[in-house]
């Protein structure tokens, strides 16, 4: 698929009230302003991706134009006004990850904290809470009932750690100064996504996106689907797949009801096309029925060859132990249909 996901390397919130403690092991990551015994305290997260592995795939798997999306799942949230947004900084300077949790009845000072890049005592940030490039600044609004993940395009600055005219130390992620330092009692909002130490399937990711769509059918005689009643299946499912794998699904397609006409072999031994450029898939955990590739026009279009219809997928983007099930869209004699035909498949650790 050209949906590709990496995971952090190293991740941490920086609380102001605990200015020298490190959380680099916590399985939170929180942005916040809150009240506590009359004083307003506030909270950041630190979120750093491996320059290799970014390189790695805009030199190898990438073709043509992309995009990159930074991906964090709402763990909990609470004190949320009409609308109130989160930015996103690029980090200037190295920081470490540390070893510490909060609430750790041994403060660890080893690692970022909100007046220390590093070790608590040495390496400070020029301002406390982290230091921070002017621009790209990227912002992501939460209105009302509205969900809670984030998902902000952060294109522009995987491009400069691409070609490496900025350092890559990440990003901080925290709220507008105005609320952090807010002295309305009545503002008071905390946001807590997954880190990438959750004992959950929902660590924060970056998502690479581009098209790798082709509609080439050569010389094949298949014709194209022409009725939404129809079976679809992939018939090369191997079942079981290594996360460092990528396979080729090549599906199935015929009508439930063929239109009649003389012939000397079964209706059902010819496969048809998925239609052209109207076709999607999507994948889902099996557990939890929650979409990890969403059906998308740009980027999860099913593509054709001589001899079938198709798609790919990267694995590695995908959580081992798990089972995904997949999904086919399409557009037929102008009726959509969505096919969910419990077509399973297992991620393994490679």
């Amino acid at each position: 698929m050209a949906v590709y996901k990496i995971f952090p390397s190293k991740d941490a919130t920086l609380y102001s009230q605990f200015p020298n403690m490190n959380t680099g092991l916590d399985p939170i990551l929180e942005a916040s302003s809150y009240l506590y015994l009359g004083n307003r305290y506030k909270s950041r997260y630190l979120i750093q991706f491996s320059t290799t592995e970014i390189q790695d795939i805009l030199n190898n798997k990438v073709n043509g134009s992309w995009t990159t999306n930074l991906k964090n799942y709402n763990a909990l949230t609470s004190g949320l006004s009409i609308d109130t947004s989160l930015y996103f900084y690029t980090v200037s300077g190295s920081w470490g990850m540390g070893t510490g949790h909060y609430g750790d009845s041994l403060q660890v000072t080893n690692g970022a904290s909100w007046n220390w890049r590093t070790v608590s005592g040495s390496d400070a940030w020029t301002l406390a809470g982290g230091d921070v490039y002017a621009s790209p600044v990227y912002s992501q609004s939460f209105a009302y009932a509205s969900p809670l993940d984030i998902s902000v395009d952060v294109t522009n600055t995987i491009n400069t750690w691409y070609s490496e005219s900025v350092p890559n130390d990440g990003f901080l992620v925290k709220l507008t100064s105005s609320v952090e330092e807010s002295t309305n009692t009545n503002i008071q909002p905390i946001f807590k996504y997954f880190s990438i130490d959750t004992h959950t399937i929902y660590p924060p990711y970056l998502e690479f996106k581009w098209s790798d769509y082709s509609f080439d059918t050569g010389s094949s005689t298949n014709t194209i689907l022409g009725t939404p009643e129809a079976f679809i299946s992939i018939y090369n499912n191997a079942g079981v797949y290594y996360s460092e794998s990528v396979p080729r699904f090549r599906l199935a397609s015929i009508p439930k009801y063929p239109d009649r006409q003389f012939i000397t072999a079964s209706y059902y031994t010819q496969n048809y096309y998925l239609p052209e450029s109207q076709s999607l898939y999507a994948i889902k955990d099996s557990s939890t029925n929650e979409f990890v590739v969403d059906f998308d026009s740009n980027y999860t279009r099913i593509s054709a060859d001589a001899t079938s219809s198709y798609f790919d997928v990267y694995m590695n983007g995908l959580e081992p132990e798990r089972y995904y099930t997949v999904l086919v869209k399409t557009v037929v004699g102008g009726v959509t249909k969505v096919w969910d035909e419990n077509i399973m498949f297992k991620v393994e650790k490679g």
